[in-house]
């Protein structure tokens, strides 16, 4: 059925009176095309007028927001607005996406974001650090019987994410954004283009045009994010993550029933690390690197070799590769669109990690436009995005700072990358590290403690850089046995 037209977005008739110079950043009319089940609304928004708002304005209907990306930071974000009052409209195209992601999630998420057992697929409390000559120093010893690292598969948590915010009145769009027009007009709308694929359960390759018009935009589309496109929100660089999902024997599974590995060393990667992570019924084995992903098949093959021992016998069941920024985007925010997860650049570095701060970010820009339009009553603009923005630098600038520094200062070579482990052998750094992870939350330390952990890096470090300038540590590529690769 052809959609009823929409009054023309030039027309005056039922405006608002603006004045002139006033600051104007919204409409009253919306276009919902292409919809499939919600197509039903369409007549609706049709008939409603084109209206003008200020900045603050009291309006008669609720504020629009379209939320691109249907990850964990655009479900979060969808579902806060939708509770506010906002009408909310999530477009993801891969309903069933399966990211190459570690899926390593903190004991405080599952709390703070009400995650239900059934989608931890394996609570971690024992990790191996593996050091470029395969010493392996065992990691978890000052968690508690009740502390864990959650282990999820993105599909089961992005879905169930995903159906939350829909039930909590979002409208969820199964469509692939092909493009964000940006008005000239400052009191015009955001045109979000699409291809549909309600009608087919999401398995058409084509789909049906779809178009919706909205107040604001949030991005939530990942590193080759279209919103950040539409807005100039400038380059960074990016990481390739590469994943296999192996099944194993049952008893390397039991191994793995609550032990996940970390393997650093420059045959896995020059400045990352290579992972295996269990899974319901599988591991996850992969790496990633920025700074030469044509080689990232050969890292990943490397990792699989100094795993072997505990994974051979299994079958490959999936392969993901998927690019990963490596530091926020030099504009976030633009004038009424926002940028949230990996669109915005929110990976940490030195762990990789970036589910956690997906939903967060996503879930603080949609309490800064709920608190601004007071429940979606007013018109926001640019103003309430930077607010979110600002309460984001200020919590998490520094955790992303110093992981950087960490990084730069124990990835960058494998007698680094030595120290590194070896400085994981303490209780203490243990204790800080899984108390920083598990809770995001800095954590204050003992002054004496803190002393004594600074006194054994600069040692490790001075050994590290001994090791660097003699003949170091002998490290192969490829594929040999553990037993052979490794000389110092």
């Amino acid at each position: 059925m052809a959609p009823r037209a929409a009054p023309k977005m030039g027309s005056t008739a039922g405006r608002s009176p603006v004045a002139p110079g006033a600051r104007a950043s919204g409409f009253a009319g919306a276009r919902l095309r292409g919809c499939g089940p919600g197509a039903a609304r369409e007549g609706r928004a049709a008939r409603l007028a084109v209206m003008a708002f200020r900045d603050g304005e009291k309006m008669d209907r609720p504020l629009r927001v379209a939320v691109v990306g249907g990850g964990p930071a655009g479900a979060c974000t969808a579902e806060t607005l939708a509770q506010g009052g906002v009408e909310t409209y999530l477009i993801e195209r891969k309903m069933d996406n399966c990211k190459p992601c570690g899926g390593a999630i903190p004991l405080c998420m599952v709390d703070e974001f009400s995650l239900p057992p059934e989608i931890i697929d394996r609570k971690v409390t024992k990790m191996k650090m593996i050091s470029p000559s395969n010493r392996e120093v065992d990691v978890g010893k000052t968690l508690s019987e009740t502390e864990y690292i959650g282990m999820c598969r993105r599909e089961v948590l992005d879905n169930y994410l995903r159906k939350r915010a829909k039930s909590n009145g979002a409208t969820l769009i199964n469509g692939l954004v092909k493009k964000v027009v940006v008005p000239d007009d400052p009191t015009g709308p955001f045109k979000v283009l699409y291809n549909n694929y309600d009608g087919d359960g999401g398995k058409g390759k084509v789909g049906e045009p779809g178009e919706i018009e909205v107040d604001l935009v949030v991005g939530a589309d990942g590193a080759n994010s279209k919103v950040a496109g539409a807005i100039d929100a400038g380059e960074y660089d990016y990481a390739i993550a590469f994943q296999e999902r192996i099944r194993i024997p049952d008893d390397k599974m039991d191994y793995y029933k609550d032990l996940a590995e970390m393997y650093v060393g420059d045959d896995v990667s020059p400045d990352f690390y290579g992972w295996v992570f269990p899974k319901y019924d599988h591991v996850a084995v992969g790496t990633g690197t920025v700074i030469n992903k044509t080689k990232i098949k050969k890292y990943q093959q490397a990792t699989r070799d100094r795993s072997r021992v505990k994974t051979e016998g299994g079958k490959i069941i999936r392969v993901e590769a998927h690019p990963i920024p490596e530091h926020p985007r030099p504009n976030r925010v633009k004038g009424r669109v926002a940028l949230v997860g990996d669109a915005a650049g929110y990976v940490t570095k030195c762990s990789g990690e970036g589910i956690y701060f997906a939903a967060k970010s996503g879930r603080m820009c949609a309490e800064a436009i709920v608190e601004e339009s007071e429940r979606g009553t007013r018109m926001v603009g640019e103003a309430a995005l930077r607010l979110y923005l600002d309460r984001w630098d200020s919590k998490y600038w520094a955790t992303y700072k110093v992981l950087d520094i960490l990084q730069k200062l124990f990835y960058r070579s494998n007698p680094a990358r030595e120290a590194f482990v070896e400085m994981c052998e303490d209780d203490y750094v243990q204790k800080m590290t899984f108390d920083s992870y598990l809770y995001k939350t800095v954590v204050p330390g003992n002054p004496l403690d803190d002393v004594k952990l600074l006194v054994n890096t600069v040692g490790s470090l001075i050994r590290a850089n001994a090791l660097r300038q003699g003949k170091g540590l002998n490290i192969s590529f490829g594929s040999k046995p553990n037993e052979e690769r490794a000389v110092v």
